[in-house]
């Protein structure tokens, strides 16, 4: 059947019935054009890869809904699924090169919006949808990719409350992980010259979003740790949409400040914001701002800080003063109780003593009516033998002296 043949001028089918069905083509074409003939048959590559560049051709990229099934990822890194509605389905792929602007592989089941390009896989003759960016109905696939990574690093340790260190008292000098066209920039200086111009600010520039922002913000912060001459640093960016600061949500960030040598405050966003970077730096703060108002100490809060360590120094040596003091008064307590009882006891033993010598007295003898005879000389005469005729001597009574001369010599009895 020939082109026009049929009443109205429709156009017949190639498997339409008829003695010579091929005969318009060879009569438009020839022999010779590709297909048109068996001798000019092409080949099933050319077939498909002619497809694929007039279906790619007439198709722009373009969003397309649908419920994610028999998802399958590759050894390769890629992922195969397909889209499907109550009628209908579609063969997808997610090269693996296209996967860093997807935050997590999708479930079976989620519904997702996918942008992508309508082609044909030349090597099966399939047609297939190549996608490089999916949204998950809500934050499916956010929430699902930050919970992953956030138990990887508890499992780790790196969330526990212990391990987060103290901010120094006073830093000399600051290192700032963040963009220096950013607005974070320009609060963090502002609050400096304000609270502590004396502080030194160092910038170490990186991206704060986009694909190349982790690696870039990852180098910065091993800059900050090979420099080693920071003491403190605060990483951070303004406030932004949710991929803007998907960044710092990143694993790997997120292990770069937790392993810098050097204390670290985490300010991206704004206050509602939270990210990982945010639950493994030593301190969270809500602002860019608040982070540096934190990082230093304004004059009349370090004098009054000043006025509050001389309090303490002065309580302090009172309660070391005191000490003493209490233990210099308990001593000489015990000194005046040992030498009371020192002087009681050398007192009785006085006591004794002079009862003792005051019965062995001859003053006692002469008290009991006995005398004492002495010569001129004093000399005492104690025996009879001493006594000569006419001898005058002293007898010593208890209550005075008696002159006396011997009638005869002394004889012993």
């Amino acid at each position: 059947m020939r082109r026009g043949s049929q009443p109205g001028g429709e156009t017949p089918s190639l498997f339409d019935d008829g003695p010579r069905h091929d005969d318009w083509l060879l009569e438009e074409t020839g022999d010779e054009f590709p297909g048109a003939s068996p001798r000019a048959a092409i080949a099933v590559s050319t077939l498909t890869e002619t497809a694929k560049d007039v279906l790619e051709g007439a198709f722009v990229p373009l969003w397309v809904r649908g419920e994610v099934t028999d998802f399958k990822p590759h050894r390769n890194g890629h992922w195969y699924f397909s889209l499907r509605d109550r009628t209908s389905q579609l063969r997808c792929v997610v090269w693996a090169r296209d996967q860093i602007g997807i935050p997590a592989a999708p479930d079976d089941g989620m519904q997702v919006s996918a942008l992508g390009q309508l082609g044909v896989y030349a090597a099966r003759g399939e047609m297939q949808f190549t996608i490089r960016r999916i949204e998950a109905k809500g934050d499916g696939l956010w929430s699902k990719a930050l919970e992953a990574t956030r138990k990887r690093l508890e499992a780790d340790g790196l969330l526990a409350p212990g391990r987060k260190r103290a901010l120094p008292r006073h830093p000399r000098r600051i290192a700032m992980v963040t963009s220096t066209s950013g607005a974070a920039l320009r609060d963090v200086m502002a609050v400096l010259r304000r609270r502590a111009p004396g502080v030194q600010l160092v910038v170490v520039h990186a991206a704060v979003q986009g694909d190349t922002a982790p690696n870039e913000l990852c180098a910065a912060l091993a800059r900050v740790a090979r420099w080693g001459r920071a003491d403190l640093v605060i990483i951070g960016r303004g406030g932004g949409s949710r991929e803007d600061l998907w960044a710092f949500n990143d694993e790997r960030v997120a292990r770069a400040v937790a392993a810098c040598p050097v204390p670290v405050i985490s300010a991206v966003g704004h206050e509602i914001d939270m990210s990982l970077c945010d639950l493994v730096a030593d301190l969270r703060a809500a602002t860019p701002s608040a982070a540096a108002e934190a990082a230093v100490r304004t004059r009349e809060e370090l004098a009054l800080g000043l006025v509050g360590l001389r309090r303490r120094l002065l309580h302090a040596m009172a309660d070391r003063m005191d000490e003493p003091r209490s233990r210099a008064a308990s001593a000489a307590r015990d000194i005046a109780v040992m030498t009371g009882e020192h002087l009681r006891a050398r007192g009785e033993r006085m006591a004794a003593l002079s009862g003792r010598l005051n019965a062995l007295s001859p003053l006692a003898t002469l008290q009991r009516g006995y005398a004492v005879a002495t010569d001129t000389s004093g000399h005492t005469l104690a025996s009879a033998g001493d006594f000569s005729a006419a001898m005058p001597f002293t007898l010593r009574l208890r209550d005075g002296l008696v002159s006396a001369v011997t009638t005869s010599s002394g004889r012993p009895s």
